[in-house]
């Protein structure tokens, strides 16, 4: 599987992290920058990802910022994007579970290396549980659907 994967300088540390962990998850992450921590603008960073996930070129997607939430709010304003701010395995699963989430953002600056293995790990090998969900998930899909 091939992910696209971006952060802000906020998160750049997170990512290279992140990255190291996906491929030990036998994930291979492209990555979309930034490439040092250089102040920068995250929006310019999400939307690489998001319409990667958008358009279905790629599944999944990984967004890393200093509190995951700007990187969150962006992504999700793009059709067919279910991003979650996730912060531990509980919400990596629960936002696959429940929200069929194909994104998921990471708050950098509060996450440690086993935390952000933990969290992907998770998030990678659980599944969405349909039923009484899905109706949920197609109500979130027609707020953005053409």
């Amino acid at each position: 599987m091939i992910v696209p994967i971006a952060s802000d300088h906020a998160g750049f540390e997170a990512k290279e992290l992140a990255k190291k962990s996906l491929e030990e998850l036998g994930i291979m992450p492209i990555d979309f920058g930034t490439h040092n921590e250089e102040s920068c603008d995250y929006p310019e960073y999400a939307v690489q990802v998001a319409k990667k996930v958008s358009n279905g070129e790629h599944e999944f997607g990984v967004l890393i910022c200093g509190s995951g939430q700007g990187m969150c709010m962006t992504a999700n304003k793009f059709e067919n994007v279910r991003a979650a701010l996730v912060y531990d395995t509980e919400s990596a699963s629960l936002s696959r579970q429940h929200n069929n989430a194909n994104i998921i953002c990471l708050p950098g600056r509060q996450l440690n290396k086993e935390q952000i293995h933990k969290i992907l790990e998770t998030w990678f090998s659980v599944e969405f549980e349909g039923g009484r969900h899905d109706r949920r998930v197609q109500k979130i899909h027609s707020l953005t659907s053409k």
